[in-house]
């Protein structure tokens, strides 16, 4: 039944469509599906827009995160795209692949400056780029200011032996009820982090073998490891928590790995007494500051859109700096484009500064459309390796037997080509 909707919905939209065209006003409409926070503010840029683009006029559909995947891939198999669409930046190489998205223009060539490097090469597919990142995110550490300090260091510490000798200062400062880092067994992205801190690939062979058994992501593994066995880290996945706020608040940890989006919660659910204890720094790596994968969300245009020119219009307005900005103000959300960081709502807020720093230091995961699904392997096996059933050496074997099992028709298609 809900499919049912869902088509029955398709179809009045393209009916609506029709009869827009029906009535010959000269007025050209476009769809822009757009997810969560973003596609409940958004609406309110549009009148500026539409003001200075007088013969379009643009509808917001607002689409929920959990379904946006999986509608996109429905909409293309039924031709009912809209013209532009937020997509996560993990998936421009799945809709790339299928060929659904239009490269950007010639005209649109100024988009390609002003960007964070990592951040658009997401977005650069086989040397073409595909889509236009819209907002950035990356992860960092938030910790607790007043507990490092008690243990003795007034910064975060950038280098691994540092870090990790930091930590085990602050859980002598907290006591062995407590903890240093909360690394929830169920979440890939702190693995993640660290293996982009070596010199080698996370994949191979044009991204169609795993490369986990490399010494650069074995010694990100071990380091990993160590957090637990070390008891640094607890044994535990993120429902085992009860509420993070609450045990960073009382020091149950003092180090979290997150995003932007975390500032508004710290700002809105720590208590008063701890407000002043926070803050945000850059991932330490094996020798000095480290990198961190690149996220958000691009704009794209899709192929089917009859109407290119205006959706691209539509693209570069919500790209300028000065609407981003604008935007960070509405959602939080960062802007892509780092003269936008200069605007003073962006400037102004201590916590945003550790991120612009991070960003520049990002690096492009692995552009295999599987990526996401080879990360779910890497973090299932990282919590057995945790849990005691793999040696580091066994488990950086099993997620590339793992990685190498999903990349299969990777290869298949790769060869056929070739021959």
């Amino acid at each position: 039944m809900i499919h049912r909707r869902a088509a029955l919905g398709l179809v009045a939209g393209a009916g609506a469509a029709l009869v827009g065209c029906g009535r010959d006003d000269g007025i050209t409409r476009l769809t822009f599906w757009a997810m969560g926070n973003e596609g409940t503010n958004v609406p309110r840029l549009i009148p500026a827009f539409e003001a200075a683009n007088p013969g379009i006029k643009v509808e917001v559909q607002p689409q929920p995160w959990s379904a946006a995947h999986q509608k996109l891939l429905t909409a293309y198999a039924g031709n009912s795209l809209p013209d532009v669409s937020q997509i996560g930046n993990t998936w421009v190489a799945e809709m790339a692949v299928i060929g659904a998205l239009s490269p950007l223009p010639g005209a649109a060539a100024d988009l390609l400056t002003d960007q964070f490097p990592a951040v658009l090469d997401t977005n650069r597919i086989d040397g073409r780029v595909v889509a236009t990142p819209w907002y950035v995110d990356t992860r960092l550490i938030f910790h607790r200011t007043d507990l490092l300090a008690q243990a003795g260091y007034a910064t975060l510490p950038m280098t691994w032996i540092e870090w990790k000798a930091a930590m085990h200062a602050v859980r002598r400062i907290v006591g062995p009820d407590k903890y240093a880092i909360l690394l929830p067994l169920n979440e890939f992205e702190q693995l993640l982090t660290f293996g982009l801190q070596g010199d080698q690939p996370l994949l191979r062979d044009n991204a169609t073998r795993g490369n986990f058994s490399s010494p650069s992501f074995e010694a990100a593994l071990a380091f990993y490891k160590s957090l637990f066995d070390e008891g640094l880290a607890p044994v535990a996945s993120s429902s085992q928590i009860s509420n993070v706020w609450t045990e960073f608040a009382r020091g149950w940890f003092s180090f979290y790995f997150s995003g932007p989006w975390t500032i508004g919660d710290m700002k809105a659910r720590l208590p008063p007494e701890t407000q002043p204890h926070w803050t945000t720094a850059g991932v330490p790596g094996p020798t000095g500051p480290g990198a961190s994968a690149p996220g958000g969300s691009s704009l794209a245009v899709f192929r089917s859109s009859p109407n290119p020119g205006a959706a691209w219009k539509l693209v570069r307005y919500l790209s300028d700096p000065a609407v981003q900005a604008e935007f960070n103000v509405m959602t939080g959300s960062l802007p892509a484009r780092p003269t936008a960081w200069a605007a003073p709502k962006v400037a102004s807020d201590p916590y945003v500064t550790a991120f612009g720093g991070q960003l520049e230091r990002a690096r492009a995961v692995p552009k295999a459309p599987e990526w996401e699904r080879i990360v779910t392997e890497m973090q299932i096996v990282a919590e057995r390796m945790v849990r005691g059933e793999f040696t580091v050496a066994q488990a950086a074997r099993e997620i590339d037997r793992r990685a190498d099992r999903l990349l299969e028709k990777r290869r298949w298609m790769l060869d056929r080509g070739r021959r």
